[in-house]
């Protein structure tokens, strides 16, 4: 095998492993990496060449998930007004809190820590986007900033895993209907 073809399948082994990772997050009790090697059909040397360390794994996976949430913004914001972005938008923090919680659940605080402050940058900015624009057309109530909403938001960690399909998409249409501007 030539080493073009080695680095595609090394990246497609790693793209596999860290999608196998995101369903046992979201999925499961607890984090088993040889579970997310066999879900991701590749054996655990291959995992651990990838991700040296469980925390270096879920990291990724955060890492990813951040990047994804943040770069949506713009696209949903071409594609929609302002509330309706800001909606679509919120169903995926959905799924990207109920990845954040298993992550945060499963690896040591000083890591969790770093996480955090890693996406709270981009995911305000982002937030601010949606503001702003909502803001200008006056969908969006003009008091309100993106530490505000983060705030709000920030109840998606104070749910049950039995109580997530009903409540998280059904609270955020809360928050935003409090976002709305006045008429």
């Amino acid at each position: 095998m030539d080493s073009t073809r080695r680095r595609a399948d090394a990246a497609d082994n790693r793209a596999r492993i860290i999608r196998a990772a995101r369903e046992v997050i979201a999925n499961a009790e607890e984090v088993k990496l040889n579970a997310i090697a066999k879900q991701a059909g590749v054996g655990q040397g291959t995992l651990y060449r990838h991700f040296p360390t469980r925390e270096d794994l879920l990291a990724e996976v955060y890492r990813e998930d951040v990047g994804e949430l943040v770069a949506a913004a713009p696209a949903l914001l071409a594609e929609h007004e302002p509330l309706t972005a800001l909606a679509r938008w919120f169903d995926r923090v959905v799924d990207y809190a109920q990845v954040k919680r298993g992550v945060f659940a499963a690896v040591e605080a000083s890591v969790w820590q770093d996480l955090s402050a890693h996406s709270l940058g981009p995911i305000g900015d982002a937030l601010t986007t949606f503001l702003d624009a909502g803001k200008a057309d006056g969908t969006i109530r003009p008091d309100i900033d993106a530490r505000d909403v983060i705030l709000l938001i920030g109840y998606l960690t104070r749910l049950e895993q039995a109580e997530w399909d009903t409540r998280a998409r059904h609270l955020l249409h809360v928050v935003l209907d409090g976002l709305r501007g006045r008429e």
